[in-house]
């Protein structure tokens, strides 16, 4: 088992012995409601196996997670010992903020049924407390990914069929990835949001409606540029019915430097990406596989940008995680150390907006409307 830091204060790895036992992490975050009572994190002094890691940063606290991780197959390993469970190590370089949240508990695994599935190699838990910059396009501070290493994104759902699909195909390979809703679409689809939380996966935030914020702060100045934002915040936590991730992803990848500086006063994370799909442009399943693999082959890791509202990425992507697989690459899973905060009074605008004050409670519809007659 290895242990790595890295330092800076903004990232946390978990090295997993198995990629389903990043379910165990998660559940800190999403479905407290689903506790198990036999999992739990303990401080473990586990001796690491990297001279290298070990001299990175000094006084690292070290973490072990505890439980019976699922594998590929649908069993399940006993819970490893101190000495080998997968461990947590964090950088002490600058004073953590306080959590807005409690971290929630742990949740049951989820199986993976496949025993050929890629899986989850990494979980890094992330301290977005600052507001640091991921995505070598834009930010250029915290480089956290190996060689051949790759962490999935998400933009602009959730959309029917093609987020499903994409779901799907994540599910297949058992892998985990991170989603940047538009408010407007979750307010839409918010069942759709409900099965990516469900499914695992981290939720971020992409804005209100998808404006791009520096046209808007020239329009309009910046309060209406903070609205844009935490709309869409209060929009995806309000139908996600969990907690969501202070990550944010602008829209067009256009930063701002004010709305920067708020998203740091926020302990909001701003993501960019290694490698941009372009699959709003690519309109063949094919051709994006191939031009994907290629940037990827050529850069040897990175942050990846798709859009789970484009219908050719939610058929391409099959494909494009058997060619990762094939390649030789391996899928992180990005989390956060803290789940994020709404305002109220953008809650009562977004509820304001759709003029539906029982909408958050979004029944399924065949058990509010049934058939009592005919066929």
């Amino acid at each position: 088992m290895r242990r790595q830091v890295i330092t800076g204060g903004a990232i946390v790895v978990i090295s997993v012995a198995s990629a389903a036992a990043y379910n165990i992490v998660q559940g800190r975050w999403f479905n407290a409601a689903t506790r198990n009572a036999t999992q739990a994190e303990t401080i473990s002094a586990a001796s690491p196996s990297s001279p290298q890691a070990e001299n990175q940063a000094e006084g690292p606290r070290a973490a072990a997670v505890g439980a019976g991780w699922p594998v590929p197959g649908g069993t399940t390993e006993p819970a490893p010992s101190a000495s080998q469970s997968a461990t947590v190590a964090q950088a002490g370089a600058r004073p953590l903020p306080q959590a807005a949240t409690p971290p929630a508990a742990a949740k049951p695994a989820i199986a993976c049924a496949n025993p050929n599935a890629m899986g989850v190699s990494r979980v890094v838990e992330i301290d977005t407390g600052g507001g640091p910059g991921f995505g070598s396009q834009h930010f250029k501070n915290y480089d956290f990914l190996r060689d051949h290493e790759v962490a999935l994104t998400f933009d602009d759902g959730p959309w029917p069929s093609n987020t499903q699909a994409v779901l799907k195909a994540l599910a297949d390979q058992c892998l985990r990835a991170t989603f940047f809703p538009i408010g407007k679409h979750a307010t839409y689809h918010p069942e759709i949001l409900k099965q990516v939380v469900a499914a695992g996966h981290t939720v971020g935030n992409h804005t209100w409606s998808h404006q791009d914020l520096q046209a808007v702060l020239k329009k309009s100045g910046q309060d209406a540029a903070i609205e844009e934002i935490e709309k869409g915040v209060s929009a995806v936590h309000m139908m996600a019915g969990a907690p969501t991730a202070p990550f944010f992803r602008f829209p067009d990848l256009r930063h701002p430097p004010e709305m920067l500086t708020y998203l740091g006063g926020r302990n909001i994370a701003s993501f960019s990406t290694d490698i941009d799909s372009f699959d709003f442009k690519i309109k063949k399943p094919d051709e994006l596989t191939k031009s994907l693999i290629g940037k990827l082959n050529k850069l040897g890791k990175g942050i990846i940008l798709m859009h789970d509202f484009q219908k050719v990425t939610s058929i391409a992507l099959p494909q494009i995680l058997g060619e990762l697989q094939k390649n030789g690459f391996k899928v992180v899973h990005m989390v956060p150390k803290d789940t994020l905060t709404t305002l109220p009074q953008y809650d009562e605008a977004v509820l304001k907006e759709n003029k539906l004050p029982t909408m958050s409670e979004n029944k399924p519809t065949d058990s509010v409307v049934r058939t009592i007659g005919g066929q």
